[in-house]
């Protein structure tokens, strides 16, 4: 992959419909967890372990059928049973990371929400699963960065919680859909024709 993409993806969150599961190496024992979001950089994972900030933990895992990897990881941060650890890795590593996430956004199983901006407007972007995992940011782009356009070119799988998540973008707060894939377009369609309650989101 093009190294201006690895630069692009090392800090942006990729969220996961279905969290993956972890198995993690800690001060003699091994403990078992699930990674609720992931980047170039480092994890945020759930487990019951007592991992310790400033200490490291290995990490295995695999995301959807990738290889299994396998990396240091330093503890910087709990809230409860969530920690958030950054990768001690090297190059074969952050490749493998990022191969391993390109399969998971193809397969609509990962996703990714930024936000740009073109030309003085501002465009949400999503990447792979448009599901209700991205409910959260979603909202918060729509609400509080006050989003113009949605651009889904690199959806991949689009569930009823992403639908109703854009009925509510274009409805409630006037968003324009943008650039859209296929899978997206099909789904639109039909959402667009159907009666469809948005008073939950």
């Amino acid at each position: 992959m093009a190294s201006n993409l690895l630069d692009q993806r090392r800090h942006q969150r990729i969220r996961f419909g279905n969290p993956p599961p972890v198995r993690i190496g800690y001060a003699g024992s091994i403990g078992h967890g699930v990674i609720e979001n992931l980047s170039l950089s480092g994890l945020m994972l759930r487990t019951d372990l007592g991992l310790d900030i400033g200490h490291t933990a290995g990490c295995e895992f695999s995301l959807f059928g990738s290889p299994i990897i396998d990396v240091p990881a330093a503890v910087v941060s709990r809230v409860g049973d969530l920690f958030g650890a950054r990768f001690q890795t090297g190059p074969i590593n952050q490749v493998m990371i990022d191969d391993a996430i390109s399969g998971a956004l193809a397969q609509g199983q990962a996703s990714i929400l930024s936000v740009h901006e073109l030309s003085g407007r501002k465009v949400m972007r999503i990447t792979g699963g448009l599901n209700g995992t991205l409910r959260g940011d979603f909202m918060h782009a729509l609400t509080r960065v006050g989003i113009e356009e949605i651009d889904l070119a690199g959806v991949t799988m689009v569930d009823q919680a992403g639908l109703a998540l854009c009925l509510v973008a274009t409805r409630r707060h006037a968003v324009k859909i943008g650039v859209q894939a296929e899978c997206f377009a099909d789904a639109w369609k039909i959402a667009l024709a159907a009666p469809f309650d948005v008073e939950g989101l």
